[in-house]
């Protein structure tokens, strides 16, 4: 049971990582903020990754934290360093740091409730079959590399890999066979390596039309990638009968500054540019939005401010609400409990979603936290 550093509360919904409640965090900002960006210090500190966005330097416009680095120093990603005044990225030229897999369809994907291949949503157009793509694969693409450092994350292992597997967009491409469905770019997430995932996409869709095949193409993001490499991930989406899965944190900048270790107003401005395209193929849904139930710090209040925003968008954008098991620096944390996942629900409900689905269920635990 760990004890907030500002208000002396006690709770097993207060994580030792950062010794501050979510109450502390959105209402004390100027107080939490350099407790929160300590905790940030010590969990990338083993990476040789910056505390923070570099403020000092050439700037990098490839993501929503638009780093300053100096000279001899790298972004916030660890991939774009700036050499003698120049800006470069670390992965050889046409290459990224990833690691691929087929994954058998369909599978464990935050849009499955709505996505082709479970559902068979816009068969034949961009489905193979009327209902579950059973004998199709998923190509699944797995980035070395964030531009967000959230406490929780539950793919950390990246991290010691970051600068490893470089593949360029040609060999990607060639992973993709008669039985591959659709690729899913994720991570770590694409957006620090957004324009590989483009070539890597085109290339794809170009060979698989050449052949007469249906190809979707699905991120998986945080959403914090530039407006112009977003514009790009929207449209290969859209034609290709695709998905962009865009997780949101949290609604209070103060809270994800905390959790994740950087602003969401880039996440936010993408979605709404998203969520506008998203009117010209209702079906299979070209957005759906997730977020984590972080116990103690994402609880109904944060998912209402959420969904509340969402709805405000279009009241039809698919929210998909996951629950939590402790992993990373937040371990200490309990997994989510149904009563926080039901409360959670209805929040996004009343808050005008009309299309709210509770994933990993069988995580939930019972009866309700014990703090």
């Amino acid at each position: 049971m760990a004890e907030c550093n500002i208000c002396g509360a006690s709770s097993r919904l207060i994580s030792s990582a950062l010794n501050l409640c979510r109450e502390c965090l959105v209402r004390r900002p100027e107080e939490a903020r350099p407790l929160a960006e300590e905790a940030h210090r010590r969990a990338r500190r083993r990476f040789s990754l910056p505390p923070t966005p570099p403020a000092a330097g050439e700037e990098c416009r490839r993501c929503g934290n638009a780093c300053r680095i100096p000279a001899g120093e790298r972004g916030y990603c660890g991939l774009m360093e700036n050499r003698e005044g120049n800006l470069r990225l670390l992965a050889p030229v046409g290459r990224g740091f990833l690691s691929w897999y087929h994954d058998a369809l369909p599978t464990n994907c935050v849009a499955s409730w709505v996505c082709p291949a479970e559902t068979g949503a816009g068969y034949p157009e961009y489905a193979h079959m009327d209902g579950p793509e059973f004998g199709y694969r998923n190509l699944a693409v797995f980035y070395h590399s964030c531009t967000f450092d959230c406490l929780f994350c539950q793919n950390v292992h990246f991290r010691g890999r970051y600068l490893q597997g470089a593949t360029s967009a040609e060999e990607l491409a060639g992973a993709v066979d008669g039985r591959t469905a659709c690729i899913c770019f994720f991570g770590g997430d694409p957006a620090s390596q957004m324009e590989h995932s483009l070539a890597a996409a085109r290339r794809a869709l170009r060979e698989a039309r050449t052949r007469g095949c249906l190809l979707r193409i699905c991120w998986e993001t945080n959403g914090s990638t530039a407006p112009r490499l977003a514009r790009q991930m929207a449209k290969l989406a859209l034609e290709s009968g695709g998905t962009v899965k865009l997780e949101l944190k949290a609604a209070d900048d103060n809270l994800h500054r905390a959790l994740a270790g950087v602003s969401n107003r880039q996440s936010w401005d993408n979605l709404a540019f998203l969520a506008a395209e998203a009117g010209r193929r209702p079906v299979p849904p070209p957005l759906v939005v997730s977020t984590l139930l972080v116990p103690g710090y994402v609880e109904e209040e944060e998912v209402g401010a959420i969904a509340g925003r969402l709805a405000s968008y279009d009241e039809d954008i698919p929210y998909s609400l996951l629950a939590f098991y402790p992993c990373h620096q937040m371990a200490d944390l309990p997994t989510t409990a149904r009563g926080h996942a039901e409360r959670a629900v209805a929040a996004a409900r009343a808050a005008g979603l009309r299309r709210v689905h509770l994933a990993n269920r069988h995580l939930l635990v019972y009866p309700e936290y014990d703090t």
